[in-house]
């Protein structure tokens, strides 16, 4: 079998394909052939070191895969062979086949596409706890939601809607991405790349400002980001885009009662029974067209070195996936 490994931290080049035997499931594991392999930002910041936690060489990146299960452990009783699955994992993606726990495979509806599967467990479990475990988003309140065009921004945008947004606040930088974000729901778009955009967001809100906010390029975007809260209002911070780390006064909090909330996936994939619930729930909205998907492009596993060039350059929109 083929995977995808880095052996020193850089650029997208220290990815390399290897040739490795296909391993065997034991007790709860599940072997998975896969179909459709989800690329992430938390894949680009492992292969340069800068991960939230370490991150161990040689590595094997990758946190999605959707497939069909071709081999189960002995201890193994949820799933069972020629399933069709979906699994978040912490590493290991970038393969032909996946070893995964049983515990972190979900089964799919029938007929349900790979790739809509793929984009579901980074990126639609990020944006439904974003919003809702972490950012607490009540009914009729703001919503602001930077890099609307993205693989999170598309579907916290469409989330914000069912959970019942009053306002939803989209930013992005062309044209194209902040049509692309209205047309999933949000009632505004912001160029967040022009001088004055906090203003614009506050002028939405007829200068009171936002109940939630989606930020996750750090820097000056987080400073703004923070004066753009309402009272009681809730950053929730899930990614350091920009590279650029920024200091914060605690006290400037005090004012207006506000929070800045820190969101790491891996802490909800470990309580398994809310990891379940959300991404069954999910897919229940994806099969019943209330979220609709933006796969930006598709790719051979063998490009996964590009396929990082492509994310990082920030041209892309939607979710970007590596095939077999």
């Amino acid at each position: 079998m083929k995977q995808i490994q880095f052996t020193t931290y850089g650029g997208p080049e220290v990815l390399q394909v290897i040739e490795t035997a296909q391993p065997k499931a034991t007790g709860r594991q599940v072997l998975i052939e896969a179909k459709a392999i989800g690329v992430n930002y938390a894949d680009t910041a492992r292969r340069e070191g800068k991960y939230v936690v370490p991150t161990p060489l040689p590595f094997v990146p990758g946190t999605e895969v959707a497939g069909i299960v071709c081999d189960v452990g002995e201890e193994v009783t949820s799933v069972s062979l020629g399933q069709r699955v979906v699994a978040l994992i912490e590493e290991g993606g970038y393969a032909d086949y996946v070893l995964v726990d049983e515990r972190s495979v979900i089964a799919l509806p029938n007929g349900f596409d790979f790739y809509e599967a793929v984009a579901l467990p980074v990126q639609g479990l990020s944006a439904y706890h974003i919003l809702k475990t972490m950012g607490r988003l009540e009914e009729g309140e703001t919503v602001l939601i930077h890099a609307a065009a993205g693989g999170v921004g598309t579907i916290a945008v469409q989330l914000a809607r069912i959970f019942g947004a009053g306002t939803i606040i989209a930013t992005a930088s062309t044209d194209e991405k902040r049509a692309l974000a209205r047309q999933l729901g949000a009632h505004v778009a912001v160029d967040y790349t022009k001088e004055g955009w906090k203003d614009e967001v506050l002028a939405a809100t007829d200068g009171k400002g936002v109940d939630v906010a989606l930020e996750m390029a750090g820097g000056d975007v987080f400073q703004q980001t923070l004066q753009c809260l309402a009272p009681f209002g809730r950053l929730v911070i899930y990614g350091v885009a920009s590279g650029q780390l920024t200091k914060m006064t605690p006290s400037l909090l005090m004012g207006k009662n506000l929070s800045v909330i820190g969101f790491f996936l891996p802490q909800i994939m470990r309580k398994r029974a809310l990891y379940q619930q959300s991404l069954q729930e999910m897919l229940h909205y994806v099969q019943t067209g209330r979220v609709q998907l933006t796969i930006g492009g598709v790719y051979p596993l063998e490009q996964a070195a590009d396929v990082h060039r492509l994310l990082q350059s920030r041209q892309t929109h939607g979710k970007l996936i590596l095939v077999p």
